[in-house]
């Protein structure tokens, strides 16, 4: 991506929703609480007639992220998980859908619980494997989701040449792209039809709202999902709208903060004798470097790592630090740490788990935005009580 076109990303996400107020001026967009809206007569409807399916403040931060993404519809879910859902809207009992063995343990549980009411056929792969993607691609699904980076192995996928090869068999693409934002990866430009967000993370980035989002390339897809998102009411409320919205402004900012203390993290963990391997896309051993380098235009804060020393070493490591949160949820500008299998992947079989690569070692950091070197002392002096 260019230099000119990062700038225009960060503009957009900085003046999202500002000097749109036509009655009093405001610089800021106004928050609007009002559940339903008045009529201009018999059977004329104004833009907004009741908030569960339209509302101002939700579609200003829509179209903000619709904007970013560079799509053509945005959906404002209330949750993260509502916007996964509501792709599912999509599918019905015929329909097959292929998903990562490695993705968010909420994600797949939902899944493999629809597919066993009926509700669709599911395959689940390693998405990198070739020969199982060629296999599930022969089946002709509906829709393909992708997440890459995958929570929480940071395992990259080539969006671009699942897409071409999905696309070919007549199925739709969909990607998670929570762990990145718009500003480090823009999947829609990759060949994606749909791409969602929990907005919980990044985008708000201050740890006080959940929330969710989807944007579609096709207008008539995201007409499609708006209605069903309408239908099933799981739309966004205005106020958390409207403090997502203040969070975007922010993003390009904090994210290149969150950036620079990573990879730092990265380089310490990759040396410290505690850790047995660090999954960083950032680091040129990380067997995705080259894909990330080539589809996003940073690496993120993400990372997790193997913890010599098994659960004891886990439980002594949490017991020793006193800067990183031991807590779910990732993105905030605070730095949070959390134990995969038995908190965001607590919903996955044991089984399933160990299939994916997360064990009881494995561990993953949202790292913050806090001073570098009092988040390396913190973790400096944790990893040394969790070998005594």
């Amino acid at each position: 991506m260019s230099t000119s076109s990062k700038a225009k990303l960060t503009t957009s996400a900085v003046r999202a929703g500002i000097n749109n107020d036509e009655q009093h001026g405001a610089v800021v967009s106004p928050i609007h609480l009002s559940s339903t809206y008045s009529l201009k007569g018999f059977n004329e409807k104004r833009q907004f007639d009741y908030s569960r399916t339209g509302n101002p403040t939700r579609a200003t931060f829509a179209e903000a992220i619709a904007t970013l993404e560079q799509g053509s519809v945005g959906i404002v879910t209330s949750t993260g998980m509502a916007a996964v859902h509501l792709i599912c809207q999509l599918l019905s009992t015929e329909d097959t859908l292929v998903i990562p063995h490695d993705c968010y343990g909420g994600s797949f549980r939902l899944f493999t619980h629809l597919a066993k009411r009926g509700q669709f056929k599911l395959i689940v792969i390693d998405q990198n494997d070739q020969q199982a993607l060629d296999q599930a691609l022969a089946q002709k699904p509906k829709l393909v989701l992708v997440e890459s980076p995958s929570n929480p192995l940071l395992r990259l996928v080539d969006i671009e040449k699942v897409a071409k090869a999905s696309h070919a068999v007549g199925a739709l693409v969909a990607v998670d792209n929570t762990f990145l934002s718009p500003l480090l990866q823009q999947p829609l430009k990759l060949g994606a039809d749909i791409v969602f967000h929990s907005t919980t993370k990044y985008i708000n980035g201050h740890s006080d709202v959940v929330g969710g989002v989807l944007v579609t390339k096709a207008a008539e897809l995201g007409e499609q999902l708006a209605w069903w998102a309408n239908c099933i009411g799981i739309t966004g409320s205005a106020f958390d709208s409207f403090l997502a919205l203040r969070g975007l402004k922010t993003l390009p900012v904090r994210i290149k903060q969150h950036q620079e203390n990573a990879l730092k993290v990265a380089h310490f963990l990759e040396e410290n004798p505690a850790i047995q391997t660090v999954y960083f896309p950032g680091l040129p051993s990380h067997i995705g470097h080259s894909i990330a380098k080539k589809q996003q235009t940073g690496f993120g804060a993400m990372l997790s790592f193997e913890l010599k020393g098994g659960t004891e070493a886990v439980r002594k490591l949490f017991d020793n630090l006193k800067l990183l949160t031991l807590a779910q949820s990732l993105g905030g500008v605070e730095s949070l740490i959390s134990h995969p299998s038995t908190m965001t992947h607590a919903g996955m079989e044991i089984a399933d788990q160990l299939e994916a690569g997360i064990t009881q070692s494995l561990i993953r950091i949202s790292v913050g935005i806090e001073d570098i070197e009092d988040i390396l002392a913190d973790l400096a002096y944790g990893l040394e009580q969790s070998q005594s």
